[in-house]
């Protein structure tokens, strides 16, 4: 192969932080102006705007979790960790209301209302006079440090929730972990996107503060089905649909606290991928890794994307590796049935790292009802699988996202203040 992995990442570190971008404000900007440029893969299919596009604020659970997926229009997401600085359960009450009155406005569009002679302009006019929905989703999800002594939240907290662990063959980097509070937004257009962050921070402001941000894109399919990662392959081919994903996601659980119900819980996992060094790995040993053909996205027991793979009768991993991706991550026997996640992930692209190699990868996103259950128990599984030398996590965290907005005068999260 010419290069060790050890020999390509000399000097620099793996994760997006040890490179030339720091987190915080010197990566949100970068990430800004990288991660979804003009030109990125998926712009030139979906270049045309959809400004009547959007979807429904108020309902049962927040939107953005099961619809839409984002192999449809919704390329475009950030994902942006904050630190609350509120000083009061008061004042964090307000800065959800806040947040939730901001997303509702931006999530249905329309013109921004006058400020009168000699104030700032109520709207940065990114999107124009007309505010345009763009097919925005707006997510909250509350990490455990919220409710720790700061806000009288302890007896609160979701039973599932703690600190993402540092599981094996992981490499985390402290500045792009954890967050009190993320926001995921999701939308058709890349600079709905930044509209949006930079009117929550504007109205925010003293209430909480950016700790992480990477923004991500996903590309149409090609030529068909699924959209694929930037190792080349398709991407959640396998993801539950309908009623089977609903019943793995919203959380019912009497263990967990009244208020939380109807949520779910949220991972991040931020996976630089050392592109370069797997474009040096033959298409067999490639395959072989994955477990699907890299062309069409078939498990190599099959001939179409959507076949299921066929275990039982390669029992020994003939065809499909034991140390397979996809035969780790889902055996398919009922043991594991209820194990099986909902994944809503985007690749990023953050430019070069300190030694000139592409700095690139996956932002991993999943929904489930029971952490420990479902991610974890998944993630133990795949521990050393052969992926390893070409993927290394390095940020995220665990979030739950509260259960949605019912009415005009709700807001997310005020079953914590009742």
């Amino acid at each position: 192969m010419g290069v060790s992995r050890r020999g390509f990442l000399t000097g620099a570190g793996v994760g997006a932080a040890s490179g030339v971008l720091a987190a915080g404000a010197t990566a949100a900007a970068a990430a800004s102006s990288t991660a979804s440029p003009s030109g990125m893969p998926g712009d030139g299919a979906d270049a045309s705007p959809s400004p009547a596009r959007s979807f429904p604020f108020e309902g049962q659970y927040q939107s953005g979790v099961l619809t839409p997926p984002p192999s449809s229009k919704q390329k475009h997401a950030a994902f942006v960790s904050f630190d609350v600085i509120a000083s009061s359960s008061g004042e964090l009450k307000s800065l959800l209301q806040t947040i939730t009155a901001r997303s509702r406005a931006l999530t249905a569009g329309g013109a921004a209302p006058y400020a009168g002679v000699g104030a700032p302009p109520a709207d940065s006019d990114i999107l124009g006079p007309q505010i345009p929905p763009c097919g925005l989703t707006a997510t909250v999800g509350l990490g455990s440090s919220l409710f720790d002594g700061r806000f009288g939240l302890g007896a609160k907290k979701p039973s599932k929730l703690t600190q993402m662990p540092v599981f094996t063959n992981d490499s985390p980097e402290d500045s792009w972990m954890h967050g009190d509070l993320l926001l995921q937004l999701c939308a058709d257009e890349p600079d709905a996107i930044h509209h949006t962050l930079r009117d929550l921070t504007r109205h925010t402001r003293g209430g909480m503060q950016m700790k992480w941000r990477m923004d991500g894109y996903n590309s149409v399919p090609r030529p068909s089905g699924t959209s694929r990662n930037l190792l080349g392959f398709k991407d959640g081919t396998a993801n539950p649909t309908g009623n089977n994903a609903s019943s793995l996601v919203w959380v019912d659980a009497a263990s967990e606290p009244a208020w939380a119900r109807g949520g779910t819980y949220q991972v991040v996992r931020l996976i630089r991928m050392l592109v370069e060094f797997w474009d040096r790995v033959s298409i067999e040993e490639q395959e072989d890794m994955f477990g699907r053909r890299r062309d069409s996205g078939a498990p190599l027991t099959g001939n179409t994307e959507f076949d299921t793979p066929d275990y039982k009768s390669d029992p020994f991993g003939l065809v499909i590796p034991t140390s397979a991706h996809i035969r780790l991550a889902n055996p398919r026997t009922p043991q594991t049935n209820n194990q099986q996640l909902i994944r809503r992930s985007y690749n990023y692209d953050l430019g070069i790292d300190a030694n000139g190699n592409m700095q690139a990868g996956h932002v991993f996103c999943c929904f489930q009802q029971d952490v420990q259950r479902q991610f974890a128990t998944i993630q133990q599984r795949l521990a050393d699988e052969p992926l390893v030398d070409y993927v290394q996590p390095f940020g995220g965290g665990y979030f739950f996202v509260p259960p949605g907005v019912r009415t005009s005068t709700d807001y997310i999260g005020s079953g914590l203040f009742t």
